[in-house]
């Protein structure tokens, strides 16, 4: 009897003990990959990348260039498709050069019976020149003529092109709006662009692994996807919700990510178990994009983006989603995810612990005002290579984002550090600040939440050839009172911890 009370004794203990013990959090590490796809930094590129990414008003050297370079890229892809040896009946062939020369003003609007904006010389046939008299461009294609004349042919499925021209037709044809390319097969429509990614990071999502961009200046995780279009999916890795036994479509939601000038993403929503290097949460609101912009497109084996902002940034309609960091923050040992983004190396993420052996002496931690959703803090002053602390604009502000490449500054800053070297200068041409190429940049100290100086070593703000010896910098200037978007350059030369628990930023330079 007694040995039985002491047996229900011993146990009834045991149990009392094991209900005591909290349950264990963990902390996860996360290697970024580099993105074999990469080809190389384009700094023309990254600038007007981010000033959409968050919709600020371009300056017009910068709109300028960028269309420039969008005739460049189109006059580079039509010499492809000439060159390219493509499976394609001829007819479809003149038809896929039609589509690049449009882009660029100079297609000639030859077709019988298609509508003819231009010099309308002939019975049922628009003659008009696209690069001066306007566009008569049949077969479909959506190019954008201004072209004033009307030319003497049916309306047909063509479309505007680029022209500028003033010649008056006598016909009445009209272009029609645009249909997507079909039928085309050759380099037209898949030469993909310079790639931005260099970094990326793997996320398995029920059950299947995507290389994923992170990005602490968004909220929404989408990826690419076999709902989406064969025209978008080419040299991605594609998530299959049919293949994954736990994915749950949420009915009605849909999400539109849009970022200043309509570039981004946009389709339906469902949950699934997410998994980012050990932490885990199973019930992760993902994005099931249906349709993507042209450049995420050429982001070759880039195959979505996690957002790492505040949830209130979050797109998804009619009930907005949490991010992955809030969904997994009270499972972590500690609310907190570190970037260790070192030059030339991949780098690492890590949720839930902050390794000490990763910077140099102690983190200091700075307020982050989350109102607007981001990782944004107050950054008033700098100072060159050291020297005298000098005044930004009072009350400014910056984010950190590791979606952006570029480092972008009050222009107070921008102007005050590049007037220190020789040979800089803003070049109307290159859409930016440019530095000679062997210039020893100094260093740039930068004012965080007013009790931290992160000092950005000199050699990474030289970002990129631009032509000869003309190389474009990494730092750029912000709009006149915008926010400041201290992107990869800024994480290069600093270690960041994102404390989600007291909403504070943890910086300290790298070891």
């Amino acid at each position: 009897m007694h040995s039985r009370l002491l047996l229900a004794a011993l146990f009834l203990g045991f149990i009392a003990l094991v209900s005591a013990v909290p349950m264990q959090k963990r902390s996860f590490k996360v290697e970024r990959r580099a993105n074999p796809n990469f080809t190389g930094n384009d700094g023309l590129k990254a600038l007007g990348k981010a000033y959409r990414k968050f919709g600020m008003e371009m300056p017009q050297n910068l709109k300028d260039a960028l269309e420039v370079r969008k005739a460049t890229d189109a006059a580079r892809r039509a010499v492809a498709a000439a060159a390219a040896p493509v499976q394609e009946t001829p007819k479809a062939k003149r038809q896929s050069l039609a589509d690049i020369l449009g882009e660029l003003g100079l297609l000639g609007g030859n077709n019988n019976n298609n509508a003819g904006n231009g010099n309308g010389n002939g019975n049922d046939n628009a003659n008009g020149n696209a690069n001066g008299n306007g566009n008569g461009n049949g077969g479909g294609r959506h190019h954008k003529g201004k072209g004033k004349g009307k030319g003497n042919g049916q309306a047909g499925q063509g479309q505007a092109g680029q022209g500028q021209g003033q010649a008056a037709g006598n016909g009445t044809g009209a272009a029609q709006p645009a249909a997507n390319p079909s039928g085309q097969t050759g380099s037209v429509t898949n030469t993909p662009e310079g790639n931005d990614v260099e970094f990326l990071s793997p996320v398995n999502i029920g059950g299947q692994t995507l290389n994923l961009d992170f990005d602490t200046g968004s909220s929404d995780l989408w990826v690419f996807n076999t709902q989406m279009s064969s025209q978008f999916t080419a040299g991605h890795t594609l998530f299959d919700p049919t293949k994954s036994k736990t994915f749950k479509a949420i009915q009605g939601a849909t999400f539109q990510v849009s970022y200043g000038d309509g570039s981004g993403a946009e389709g339906n929503v469902g949950t699934d178990v997410v998994n980012v290097g050990g932490a885990s949460f199973n019930a992760q609101a993902v994005e099931i994009a249906t349709a993507v912009t042209q450049q995420f497109v050429n982001d070759q084996a880039n195959d979505g983006l996690m957002g790492l902002a505040f949830s209130k940034l979050n797109t998804v309609q009619p009930q907005q989603q949490k991010t992955f960091l809030d969904n997994v923050a009270s499972s972590l040992a500690e609310p907190v995810f570190t970037a260790d983004l070192k030059k030339g190396a991949p780098g690492t993420y890590t949720f839930g612990a902050i390794d000490s052996t990763a910077f140099k002496g102690d983190l200091t931690f700075v307020n982050v005002d989350n109102s607007q959703g981001f990782w944004q803090f107050s950054s008033e002053s700098f100072a060159v290579n050291g020297g005298t602390t000098q005044q930004a604009t009072k009350g400014g502000q910056a984010i950190a984002d590791t979606g952006t490449t570029l480092l972008l500054a009050d222009p107070i800053i921008v102007n005050g550090y590049y007037s220190q070297v020789q040979g800089a200068q803003n070049n109307a041409q290159a859409g930016g600040f440019t530095v000679p190429c062997d210039a020893q940049l100094p260093d740039l100290d930068l004012d965080v939440g007013g009790n931290y100086v992160a000092r950005i070593s000199g050699a990474d703000l030289n970002f990129s050839p631009v032509s000869g010896n003309t190389c474009f910098g990494g730092l750029q200037a912000t709009t006149q009172g915008g926010l400041g978007v201290y992107g990869d350059i800024f994480f290069k030369s600093q270690f960041v911890a994102f404390n989600i628990g007291n909403n504070t930023l943890g910086l300290a330079p790298h070891n």
